[in-house]
């Protein structure tokens, strides 16, 4: 799932964006307002992090223009700002949660998740194409009742599969949707990683779930 990160500071924007990296997210960052704006208006991400004290343009502006434009992605203040006034601001101006710092990033996570179940139906998270049953809250493979052991990346590959199920992806999407906005998509890191990924779900059953369409990219589908 793809996540916006609007933060001026460098070091917590790296580390904030490394947690999420490690938590099956794909964080894209912008250290200004304006710079939100424009990936805001032109991608779809499962949460927006706003800061509030950015450079260009602040965050209670920048959230009123996104209201504007995109009334349901969640939307989370992470912020030094922790007056009271503060806090009652960023929800009336259309904020989901608010999170002040200092903070502890297991406290963000959850909140993240919790935003997302808000969002999606109670029952979205199981994925199951054929023998195959995929948990994306707990984050758990079980293919023919044989528990499979993923990277973070492979799990996330295998989680845009299942959610695209029967339709064939391109290596240029792949790479927007697991990968982040700087991945050089010409490499063959992509074909390296579903490899992997096939080792480990299809090499050992009969079945064969991943399936290469020479020329196009790649879909799962039972054959």
């Amino acid at each position: 799932m793809r996540v916006l990160l609007v933060e001026d500071n460098i070091t917590t924007a790296n580390y904030l964006s490394q947690g999420l990296k490690e938590n099956y997210f794909v964080p894209e960052v912008a250290h200004d307002g304006q710079e939100g704006l424009f990936l805001a208006s032109n991608n779809d991400y499962a949460v927006i992090i706003l800061d509030v004290m950015l450079p260009v343009m602040d965050g209670w502006s920048l959230i009123k223009i996104i209201r504007e434009k995109n009334p349901n992605t969640p939307i989370l203040f992470l912020t030094a700002k922790d007056t009271v006034d503060d806090r009652v601001k960023g929800l009336e101006l259309g904020a989901d949660d608010y999170l002040v710092k200092p903070f502890a990033f297991s406290e963000l996570l959850a909140r993240i998740r919790a935003l997302l179940r808000r969002k999606q139906p109670q029952s979205s998270h199981i994925l199951q194409i054929a023998d195959l049953k995929l948990d994306t809250q707990a984050h758990t493979v079980v293919r023919n009742n044989n528990y499979i052991t993923l990277t973070a990346k492979e799990f996330m590959l295998l989680a845009l599969f299942a959610n695209k199920k029967g339709e064939v992806l391109s290596r240029t999407y792949i790479a927007e949707k697991v990968w982040d906005i700087n991945f050089d998509s010409d490499t063959n890191a992509i074909d390296v990683a579903i490899n992997r990924l096939r080792e480990k779900m299809d090499k050992p059953f009969d079945k064969k779930l991943i399936h290469c369409v020479r020329g196009v990219g790649y879909v799962l589908e039972e054959r």
